[in-house]
């Protein structure tokens, strides 16, 4: 790792339908071997879905799904004189936004439905009402950095 500065951050386009710049940083991460156009197929249609079912914006539905999955602490290893502590630290925004997008696909992944569209759009659904595997995880995340809550002095 080059200790001169750090690489600067890329601006990712807004998708082409919404316009919408989360939303292409969520394609570009569910995307598998460069196939951009099947992700997008899989998102918009999954939206679809969504609208459908629920009867709302579904990039409204998104970003609220969103933000009941984005932890707001997370605990992070530390040593100190031979012992690791799990030390609970805040989460900066943009990592916060890139955990929620990640453990969405992943949850939406592990899913039993046919389609990866019908997963994701299930996964949408169920973020949106506070359950679902994406949220537990960010439940999970939360309940051990309270657990940890004692080595909070170790932060750095």
């Amino acid at each position: 790792m080059s200790r001169r500065h750090a690489a600067e951050k890329r601006e990712v386009l807004p998708d082409a339908k919404f316009g919408d710049r989360v939303l292409t940083k969520f394609m570009n991460n569910l995307m598998i071997d460069g196939k951009k156009s099947a992700a997008e197929r899989i998102v918009y249609n999954a939206f679809d879905r969504v609208e459908e079912k629920l009867k709302k914006a579904p990039v409204e539905v998104f970003h609220e799904a969103l933000d009941n999955i984005k932890p707001a602490v997370e605990v992070r290893s530390r040593r100190v004189g031979g012992a690791t502590y799990q030390v609970p630290v805040e989460v900066r925004p943009e990592r916060r936004e890139a955990l929620a997008i990640r453990w969405l696909i992943k949850a939406a992944r592990t899913r039993n439905e046919n389609t990866m569209e019908e997963r994701l759009a299930g996964e949408l659904m169920d973020a949106v009402n506070s359950r679902g595997s994406a949220v537990k995880k960010r439940e999970d995340t939360h309940k051990m950095a309270d657990a940890n809550k004692a080595f909070s002095h170790y932060r750095w």
